[in-house]
């Protein structure tokens, strides 16, 4: 059977789903309980009980073959119990600390819930003496069978086996029989040094240990070479290990390599590429040059590629951000390719335009837009090609606040093809915060607002966010990093001063930038470890090291457009409004991204919240795919927003109303269960050609369009008429109320040209939802009749996903039917 969490499906492109319509705008908790399953007392007891005394028969050979190692003290057995499918797992109580039974990982396998425990030898009787308890006792208050809430919730007890102290993602559970580097996790003990004893005994365990070790409250971390075979035997053996996942490779282990040494990894790295297609896109660097004829990019970036704005600058990179820049455009974090054994297939080729000599060069912003918007139309000298821009070079202050500027306006212009109908994705970093103002992270993030041109409503703005929180204690003593795993950067801004107008919401995503220290013995943030950093190619290759640290929002946006020309060679056919949609559309926030703002509960919490980190950070599994459970539909269409009647006057024009493919058998034979649904309506706008335009937040842009969605509750002749007032029979008509729930809702998910949002009910009622309209409001296309723009079309990308948590459903292959496309499963 094939497994679901590798399955990947492709998205589905769905076609002339869209009927026009004339259309005029009409006039103006608490979490579940902990859930048992059914259980007959007695059985229930005496299943447990069997499979305990089994553990027990185990445990005396194993404890003796421990004492055989040497190891007199903190010995014991590893044991797992799971939960029925579907059902919590009452795992607080397994843990026991004055017996030494110790919670080590908890992980969800199939709908269960499974916890691994380190229990010491002789001390199972106390889990047996639970058993007991519940099968022979009676609570006095209640008269419930004792210790019932953790007795019930167990479905099984077993010896736990490798896997049980797996928590990485499954993809990278290793092979059998091959020889790599493990991420081992030990337990801390009064009795045992477990760290020390595993360096003693690495000869009589066949494992190599590293040197290097991060040491935390209650666990060190180290890596480990080994078998998989070596590896459970290591387990068994050895008590300490609290769990194993895949070794995290950093910056520093490259950086600190002289250059021969990086040498042999760059070599390794090429031998294990292919290059791109001859269709495959293009990412366009506008950046302060390309050294094109570095290893790991001459094989996608070609001389005749290399532009400039003024020749006397040059094509080169000799400052030292656009080659890094291309590094990460093409690789993303050359960390992970470079530690892998994996074959590489190189999707997309890169072009370079120099717009800037080195940052910092020009200080005339509207310069920059006229330089932008030359060194855009230079590259086009091949018109053919499909390319994503990446820029992260932006002004040196935050003055804008939100308010368009003639750079950022600039970028809209190209964005949306208003001078030459050629629509382009920009992708610009939201830029940095001071530097001498890190070290009050996030303070400092809330008030250094996005940098200009990152303002601007077409383009994808990207901030920095990191997950790399762990340096060398040892060789930096007294420094900790600035910001938590899963935070933003300390480097990121944001736009949490544009107050409540109703500019874009920027950043669009964050994307990984590195992270900075602190020491209380010093008052900045400092770039003190590499490991903190991400790993990119040098512009002195030829002199100096091929590899070099590289971080903050100008690594973050190289990254994302890494991302954008990925998606773009898997699906060649979407617009560029849809590649930014899709970047969106997949991306999440994290826990410690929305922990500035819990609870959650109101409007201007949320707003906070986006004018933060946007939409989150991209999950490239559902960026590139479907799966059986996940479902995801795209359309691209046009719609005309205004036209002018007899009298002169412009008006909306057109409603389309998408009929959207829908698993309706399947949501409803799920009932009650939740689900998810997740819309995102992507649209470039034109830029207001005057001054006064740009001052006034409602009419900067060509024309605005939103979504909206049929409720359960309504017939489709119902929906219409709450959504159009043409279609309105009724005088007094009342809506059918809206059931589940939306994230945003309408207002607050309308700024900008890009609007996603989700909905979260029960399948029952999105078995009902299967019409979403889009419709047009108010834009300058409609207010300046005398510009002639009131007759033009709109393009738009509609992205529509619906998921739920159970894994066996499938409501892809219904929708796939339904419209007779073929299935391309692929398995990684």
């Amino acid at each position: 059977m094939v497994d679901e969490r590798t399955e990947h499906l492709p998205h589905i492109h769905i076609k002339g789903t869209a009927k026009s319509e004339g259309y005029t705008r009409p006039p103006g908790g608490r979490g579940p309980n902990f859930n048992l399953p059914s259980r007959n007392r007695q059985d229930h007891a005496k299943n447990l009980l069997n499979q305990l005394a089994d553990i027990q028969e185990e445990e005396s050979n194993l404890i003796s073959k421990q004492k055989a190692l040497g190891l007199d003290a903190g010995n014991g057995i590893y044991v797992s119990f799971e939960s029925e499918p579907g059902f919590e797992l009452n795992f607080e109580s397994l843990e026991f600390r004055p017996s030494g039974i110790e919670l080590c990982s908890i992980k969800q396998i199939d709908d269960k819930t499974m916890a691994t425990v380190f229990v010491p030898e002789g001390k199972l009787v106390h889990f047996l003496k639970k058993v007991k308890r519940y099968r022979d006792e009676d609570t006095l208050r209640n008269k419930n069978p004792k210790n019932k809430n953790l007795i019930e919730s167990v479905s099984a007890i077993k010896q736990s086996v490798l896997k049980s102290l797996w928590t990485d993602e499954h993809s990278l559970f290793p092979k059998a029989n091959v020889e790599i580097w493990w991420e081992v996790w030990l337990r801390h003990s009064d009795k045992v040094d477990y760290e020390e004893f595993l360096r003693e005994n690495v000869s009589r365990l066949e494992i190599d240990v590293s040197d290097e070790a991060v040491r935390f409250l209650d666990r060190s971390v180290l890596l480990v070479k080994a078998t998989r075979e070596k590896i459970v035997e290591s387990i068994y053996l050895l008590c300490g290990i609290a769990e194993l996942r895949a070794p995290k490779v950093t910056a520093e282990f490259f950086t600190e390599m002289n250059p021969s040494e990086q040498s042999e990894w760059v070599d390794d790295l090429l031998e294990r590429l292919s290059i791109p297609p001859e269709d495959a896109p293009w990412i366009c660097l506008l950046d302060t040059g390309l050294n094109e004829k570095h290893p790991l990019l001459k094989s996608v970036a070609a001389t005749a590629d290399m532009h400039t704005y003024n020749s006397a600058w040059g094509t080169d990179d000799r400052h030292g951000h656009g080659t890094p820049m291309a590094g990460l455009a093409i690789y993303g974090d050359l960390i992970e390719k470079l530690s892998s054994s994996n074959a590489i297939q190189q999707s997309h080729r890169l072009e370079s335009v120099k717009i800037t000599p080195a940052p910092g060069y020009h200080t005339d912003r509207a310069l920059f837009g006229a330089i932008t918007k030359e060194s855009v139309h230079r590259v086009e000298i091949d018109p053919f090609r499909k390319r994503i821009y990446v820029m992260a070079v932006s002004a040196s202050d935050n003055r804008d606040r939100g308010r368009p500027s003639s750079w950022s306006a600039a970028i809209d212009a190209l964005s949306s093809g208003c001078d030459d109908h050629q629509q382009r994705l920009i992708i610009l970093c939201a830029g940095n915060t001071a530097p001498n103002e890190r070290h009050r992270h996030p303070d400092s993030n809330m008030t250094d607002s996005i940098h200009d041109p990152g303002q601007a409503w077409n383009a994808l703005t990207v901030g920095a966010y990191t997950e790399k929180e762990i340096l060398d204690a040892q060789k930096y003593p007294g420094w900790k990093a600035v910001a938590k795993s899963g935070d933003l950067s300390p480097s990121s801004c944001t736009s949490m001063e544009w107050g409540e107008k109703t500019w874009p919401i920027k950043p669009d995503i964050v994307m990984e930038g590195g992270n900075m220290a602190v020491n209380p013995n010093y008052v900045n943030a400092d770039y003190i470890d590499d490991s903190l950093q991400l790993i990119s190619t040098g512009h002195q290759f030829d002199t100096n090291k091929l590899l070099i640290s590289f971080g903050d929002t100008s690594a973050a946006s190289a990254q994302a457009s890494y991302l954008a020309a990925l998606l773009q060679s898997h699906y060649p056919v979407y617009w560029p409004e849809t590649i930014r949609a899709l970047l969106v559309h997949s991306a999440r926030w994290t826990p410690e991204m929305k922990a500035h703002f819990q609870p959650l509960n109101t409007q201007y919490k949320k707003r906070l919240l986006l004018r933060y980190c946007g939409y989150g950070t991209p999950d490239v599994e559902e960026l590139l795919w479907s799966t059986r459970n996940s479902l995801t539909l795209i359309a691209q269409d046009k719609i005309r927003p205004y036209f002018k009647d007899t009298n002169g006057r412009v008006k909306t024009k057109d409603l389309n109303l998408h009929k959207i493919p829908w698993p309706t058998d399947v949501l409803r034979d799920l009932g009650e269960t939740q689900v998810e649904m997740r819309i995102t309506l992507s649209y470039f706008v034109e830029p207001n050609p005057g001054e006064r335009g740009w001052k006034n937040k409602f009419r900067y842009a060509s024309h605005g369009l939103r979504f909206d969605v049929k409720r359960s509750l309504e017939n489709l002749n119902d929906f219409k008429q709450r959504i159009n007032d043409q279609t309105r029979i009724e005088k007094n008509f009342n809506p059918s109320p809206e059931s589940g729930i939306w994230t945003l809702g309408s207002k607050l998910r309308s700024l900008g040209s890009i609007h996603s949002d989700i909905w979260q009910g029960s399948a029952v009622d999105l078995a009902e939802r299967g019409y979403v309209a889009i419709y047009p409001v108010i834009g300058w296309w409609r207010e300046r009749p005398k510009f002639e723009r009131w007759n033009k079309q709109a393009r738009y990308a509609l992205i529509v996903n619906i998921k739920t948590d159970k894994i066996e459903t499938d409501i892809y292959t219904p929708v796939a039917n339904e419209i007779s496309i073929p299935i391309d499963v692929q398995i990684q």
